[in-house]
Formats: C-alpha cells, structure tokens, sequence
C-alpha cells in the first residue's frame, strides 16, 4: 500500500536513500504512477503494481512481480490496512473478516511469499506497520477487530523474527500512533500533545532497513508520543 499517505511517503523516502521500490496500489493507479515517477526522478527504479492483497493469489503474485521487476526483493514493507470503528453490538462478520483479511491476513500472504526470495537473497528486512497499544491487550470495543488484527501482526512478525533470524532476515513492526494524517486527533491523551508527522514515522522504517539496524529484529517500535504510557 504505497499510493497515498504513509505508504507513499515511505516508498519516496526509501527512493531517497537509493532503494529501488515496487509501489503497490489496489485502486488508485493514478496516485501510484506518480508515486512511482517520483521515485524515478530521485535516480532509482520503480514500478506501479496492482494487486488486492486481501487475495492470497494476487498478493503472492504481487512480490513475484516486484522481484522480477526490479532483478530481486530485499526488503518488504507492509502498511495495507483498513481501519472500522463503532460499536461493538453493531459489528457485523463482513467487518470482523474484512479488518482480518486487509490487516493480518494481507501481511501473512506477502511475507510467506517473500521469505524464500529473501532467503535466496542471502538475507533481508521485513517491516510490517501495526498499531499503537495493541500489545496491550486492553478493552477497546470501538476497534476490536481492527485491534486484534494488528496484535496478530506483531505475534506472527516476532514468529518470523525468530524462524528466520539464521537466514540473515531481520522482521520488525513499526506501529504509528495519532498522526498528521489521522481520521482522529485525541491530542489530550498523548503526553507529546501533538500528532506526530509522516516524517517521523518514516524515519523509523528507514532505521528498521538502514545497515546499522541488521541486529535488531522482533521489534515493536511505536511512533506515538508517549500514548498509551
């Protein structure tokens, strides 16, 4: 997910540091094109990728693509997700799967598929994007699913840190509290007091792929200002 917002902001600055970057969309062509005409311009190779990663087929298609594309993969970053809030009485199964598929299933998909192609790289960084306070296991009913889906995302993430350490393939989880581009602003609850910007988020993806990050991995890093303390 790289279109727009945090993905986009993520493929350019990795663009920056030289990286070559397969910019994936589902719907919104237009935005990933120019993503990854930027990217171009910063003097790396790039590509605009359609797949619904939700599809177990699309989304191992989809880092095949990438691979060949681009003469291999090295490093993979997940921040596909959608996000429900509302009451816990009125969720329904297509919203409880739906937050599933988008959240945690899409990030198991594509890093099963990656693992093999980052083995025969002789090594590489997965980070996957999760969710501020969801290693906390508190009640939060407005956004059970989504919540418990980005949990799965940080226990499955620290399995594959463990299983693939001896293959030189390091796995990490960057988790982004109440950004400048959040649907909501509780800046009350954030001792920071402030929502934190795209910038600041990226910096921690681009440490988690940086050379002198290859000793950490199983990591949950949270980009949140202090909220949930």
């Amino acid at each position: 997910g790289s279109a727009r917002g945090i993905g986009r902001a993520i493929a350019l600055a990795l663009a920056a540091d030289g990286i070559d970057v397969a910019v994936h969309y589902r719907r919104s062509r237009a935005e990933a094109e120019a993503t990854a005409a930027e990217a171009r311009a910063l003097g790396v190779r790039a590509v605009a990728l359609a797949a619904d990663v939700t599809d177990r087929g699309q989304a191992e298609a989809l880092v095949d693509r990438a691979a060949d594309a681009l003469g291999g993969l090295r490093a993979l970053v997940n921040n596909v997700g959608d996000y429900h809030k509302g009451p816990l009485a009125e969720l329904d199964p297509a919203t409880w799967h739906h937050m599933f598929d988008s959240n945690l299933h899409a990030t198991f998909y594509t890093c099963q598929r990656a693992v093999p192609l980052l083995r025969a790289g002789g090594g590489g960084r997965v980070v996957n994007l999760g969710y501020t306070g969801s290693e906390l296991l508190k009640a939060r009913p407005g956004i059970v699913a989504y919540q418990i889906a980005k949990t799965g995302v940080i226990l499955y993430t620290k399995a594959l840190a463990r299983s693939e350490a001896a293959h030189g393939i390091t796995a990490n989880v960057v988790s982004p509290g109440v950004m400048e581009n959040s649907v909501t602003q509780p800046l009350e609850e954030i001792p920071l007091g402030r929502s934190g910007t795209l910038d600041e988020l990226v910096s921690a993806v681009r440490y988690l792929l940086s050379p002198p990050a290859a000793y950490v991995t199983g990591v949950h890093l949270e980009v949140a200002g202090g909220w949930n303390l």
